[in-house]
């Protein structure tokens, strides 16, 4: 069963941890971080998220890799997974949505905008 009020921030910028972080507790999330693909794994199977947030560009294991690992993952695929990255060619966009990403947000990013979009996936998950 996932955890209804947790979401995994995997990035490696300890920056935009500490910035998502803030939003996402203000918001009454509990946060669960990762700063790497490999650590990201490891997170989603011990903590089962409501939401994944996912940089593509991350140590050890990237977060197209980490994508598909989760998305392979039965007791995993259906957390919605946005992925958050610099990365912004129409190949990157359209090879994470074909993965199974439910949203793509391109850094730099508004953060009001990435809120938005996490909650909207998440009243569909409750309604799904």
């Amino acid at each position: 069963m996932s955890d209804m009020k947790t979401i995994l921030v995997c990035d490696d910028d300890p920056l935009l941890i500490e910035l998502m972080e803030f939003r996402l507790r203000a918001k009454g999330f509990e946060v669960a971080v990762a700063c790497d693909g490999a650590e990201a794994l490891e997170k989603a199977d011990e903590v089962r998220p409501a939401a994944i947030v996912l940089d593509a560009m991350m140590p050890r294991v990237d977060g197209f890799e980490v994508l598909s690992r989760l998305k392979a993952n039965t007791a995993l695929a259906d957390i919605p997974l946005i992925m958050l990255t610099a990365r912004k060619s129409e190949t990157d966009i359209v090879s994470a949505l074909d993965k199974g990403a439910d949203d793509y947000l391109v850094k730099p990013f508004i953060p009001d905008e990435l809120m938005a979009r996490l909650s909207r996936l998440l009243a569909r998950q409750k309604r799904g």
